[in-house]
């Protein structure tokens, strides 16, 4: 492909579609129009269909796609260089070479600046990047068989997020009694810790930290966490134990006062100072009930409604506030129909999910193999 940069001047009183380039080849997002006298750009570049454009800063992050027909007359800061593709690509294979992990690698291995969130990669370093390319014909059969797939994750997740809605409206359906106040069932609230982590933990890694983002609406997810180099600065108080009802403190006000069960927890893992404990009076409420019913829209928005803080993107909720909060507790049958109605929506899900990651897990070795060209066409359609 060549560098082929095409420049429109900004006008006043003229409107102009703005585009942004993702990170991991994701593809492009629509950031607004933009009137041409609001900007300090003389020109910007003009997106075609079928170019490759990428992000020249943090190119590191694999910031590059291939400009779909929606996008065709978007533009972009001269940030984002376009390249015209020569005779011998498929604009639909180079979209899935976009999305490689082995593209993103050779871009950051040649990006330049000293400052790591400022290194660029300039349009010739991207142009010397070789890549194995297979004729046309089997281009175009590599496209057919990773488009099967990506079509049958694309529906995996319409089915989840159908689902999902029928889960929340469920939980809603809270019973109906008198309220109390959360404290009364609870034995107590232990705190998390704050510690500088590593990277992100892997299998290998003895201790790690859950991110805020292992805690879901209704949802706990073991993969999030840092690494730990050890545990030393750690009481057993900041253990996360299976079966711990964990709740996020501190977050951005739409995900402040999730609430999760842990469940498929390392050993080794510890709560950060963002996160708390619930620790459950199970004579009186069971856990499981907690998580739904803490999860539901109404007591969500009045978890959220208690939080507070000087910035925006972060606000907190404290334990007196939330110890308050007023919540129907039934009799411990009734919590058992109320939670067996919301576990079977989210059994669904969980099967969903674990088979769209399996998908995802497979469209990621047939993406490499196809690519490098040591899983051949026949061979992946007789997997897919």
């Amino acid at each position: 492909m060549r560098l082929d940069i095409q420049r429109t001047p900004m006008l006043p009183a003229t409107s102009y579609r703005l585009a942004g380039v993702l990170n991991a080849g994701q593809g492009l997002v629509a950031k607004g129009e933009l009137d041409g006298g609001d900007t300090e750009y003389a020109a910007m570049n003009v997106l075609r269909v079928d170019q490759v454009v990428m992000r020249k800063l943090t190119a590191w992050e694999g910031p590059i796609t291939v400009v779909p027909a929606e996008f065709d007359g978007f533009v972009a800061s001269s940030e984002f260089p376009t390249f015209t593709l020569g005779p011998e690509l498929v604009p639909d294979w180079m979209r899935y070479v976009c999305s490689s992990p082995r593209l993103w690698a050779e871009m950051k291995n040649r990006v330049s600046g000293t400052v790591q969130r400022r290194k660029r990669l300039n349009p010739e370093q991207l142009l010397r990047i070789e890549f194995p390319i297979p004729p046309r014909e089997v281009q175009a059969g590599i496209v057919e068989i990773l488009d099967v797939v990506d079509a049958q994750i694309s529906a995996l997740e319409t089915e989840s997020e159908a689902l999902e809605r029928i889960l929340a409206s469920v939980r809603s359906d809270l019973p109906e009694m008198d309220h109390q106040p959360v404290g009364d069932v609870l034995l107590g609230i232990d705190s998390g810790k704050s510690v500088e982590a590593e990277g992100e933990a892997s299998t290998e890694d003895k201790y790690r930290i859950l991110k805020l983002s292992a805690v879901q609406r209704g949802w706990f997810k073991p993969g999030e966490a840092k690494a730990l180099t050890d545990d030393t600065s750690f009481s057993p108080s900041h253990v996360v134990k299976n079966g711990d009802l964990l709740i996020t403190r501190g977050n951005t006000p739409e995900r402040v006062g999730f609430v999760a069960v842990a469940r498929n927890v390392s050993p080794g893992t510890f709560m950060p100072d963002l996160i708390w404990r619930l620790r459950v009076d199970e004579s009186r409420v069971s856990t499981d009930y907690l998580e739904h019913a803490l999860s539901s829209h109404e007591l969500r928005t009045r978890i959220s409604g208690t939080a507070g803080g000087t910035s925006r993107s972060m606000v907190k909720i404290n334990k007196r506030g939330f110890v308050t909060l007023q919540l129907p507790i039934p009799p411990l049958p009734e919590q058992g129909e109320y939670v067996r109605r919301c576990n079977a929506l989210a059994k669904g899900i969980t099967a969903i999910r674990a088979e769209e990651a399996r998908l995802r897990k497979l469209r990621e070795g047939l993406l490499s193999g196809l690519l490098d060209r040591t899983i051949d066409i026949e061979s992946a359609e007789l997997g897919v």
